[in-house]
Parts: C-alpha cells; structure tokens; sequence
C-alpha cells in the first residue's frame, strides 16, 4: 500500500499537523468509506475509533423520550470521537454520517499511544474539543432564542460550510431530525426561505442560492462559533471566509 502523503490530506486538523507529529499519526491512519446513515459510534457504547473526516459530514445527535435531535456536526475541519482525547471510552451520543464521504481514522489505543509521544499533537486537537464545544453552546442558544426559519437557515450553512458543493442531498425529515423540531413546521421553514430566494428546494435536496441571504436570517444564531474556530486555528470554516 502506497504511503499517505501529508500533502493530500483534506482533512484540516491532520493537514496542519507539523512533518514529526504527523509522522507519528500516519502509520496507524486507516482510510474508510462514509456511507449515509452509518453509525460511527453509538450511545454509551465503547467507542472504537476516533475519525477524521475528509470529505462528508458527521452529526453528533441526542437521542430523548421526545426523539432524536442533533446537537454539533463536523466535517473536514474537525474529528469525531473526542471523548477518547479527554480519556473516556464512551459518551451518552450518537455519531452518524449526515453527508457520505470519506475519512481517516486511528484506533483508540494507537491515539493515546500517539498522545503520549507528542504533547502538541494533543493540545491540537484538545483546541478543537473547545471549539466543538462552543459550537454545541452555540446550538442550544439557538433552539432557546430563534424561530425554526433562523434555527434551519443556520443549519443549512453549517452543512454548506462542510461541502464543496452547493447541493445538499437532505429530505425534510432529515432535517425535522436534526433540529428536533415537527416535519410540518420544517416543511414550511422550507418553504419561507425558498420564498426569499436563498434556497430552492426539490424532492430530497436543497440548493443554496443566495448565500449573503440566508446569513441575513439565521441572524446572531450564526457565526459566533465559525469565528471562534478561526481564531483558534487561523484559518476559517465558514465557506468564502
């Protein structure tokens, strides 16, 4: 097997490693298929692995008595699987592949291993736990203080924020899954930003159209955590930013 080259690596974390740390990483890094739905670890379960997206979106969601509801996702900018850096096994989550792709991963042994051996490569990534974190504060502000319109039109750029592309394959239930809030009330969040011309939507997709207008609404709900990620790492997130 052909060794991986740091060069082409699109994940971001992993990217910006310095040549000896990520010399360390790459003997252990496996490259896997991230197919839709596809759990990559679930609630209260060991978890195995941690993932580093390369191209795809992980969302991290919340199972209640009310239903399922995600509360962070995290594309190429980021990892999944963090409660292994802070040295637990397990978390009350569930990891699934909101967006297929691909990504690396390490095993939860070598990771430590590796850990111990650089103490940069885990303030690396202990900096993006921070960020991750202000991104799930940054979700519930937005569940207690804004309409489902503003909630999904910040949902749709952090999706779109993961993306290369401004098609995004996702149904409406899917989306009433991911905001935890009713289908019904989705369909017509929908329906208010395809009417100022920000989307288009079609059966099981949306298309990003006006992207300057869809910021306008989600309002303060976004950017807070885009721009914290940024600052911390000194590159953006946010698409065009």
């Amino acid at each position: 097997m052909a060794q991986l080259q740091q060069s082409v690596i699109r994940n971001r974390l992993l990217a910006s490693l310095s040549p000896d740390d990520f010399a360390l990483v790459q003997p252990h890094l496996e490259t896997v298929t991230l197919e839709l739905r596809q759990h990559l670890f679930r609630a209260d379960q060991k978890i195995s692995h941690v993932t580093f997206p390369e191209r795809g979106i992980a969302s991290i969601v919340a199972d209640t008595a009310e239903g399922r509801f995600e509360v962070g996702m995290v594309g190429s900018e980021g990892v999944v699987g963090t409660a292994l850096v802070l040295g637990i096994d397990r978390t009350p989550h569930t990891c699934m592949v909101q967006a297929e792709g691909e990504a690396l991963r390490i095993g939860a042994g070598e990771l430590q291993a590796v850990m111990e051996q650089s103490p940069t490569l885990r303030a690396l990534l202990l900096r993006f736990v921070h960020t991750f974190i202000v991104q799930v504060s940054q979700t519930a502000y937005a569940n207690a203080g804004y309409s489902v319109e503003e909630r999904l039109a910040r949902w749709l750029l952090m999706t779109h924020d993961r993306l290369d592309h401004d098609d995004m394959p996702i149904t409406h239930e899917f989306m009433s899954i991911m905001l935890g809030s009713r289908r019904p009330g989705v369909t017509i969040a929908v329906q208010t930003l395809e009417g100022t011309g920000a989307i288009r939507a079609t059966r099981g997709n949306i298309t990003l159209r006006d992207r300057q207008k869809l910021e306008q609404i989600a309002g303060q709900s976004y950017g807070f955590a885009e721009k914290e990620y940024s600052n911390v790492f000194q590159f953006p997130i946010k698409r065009g930013g």
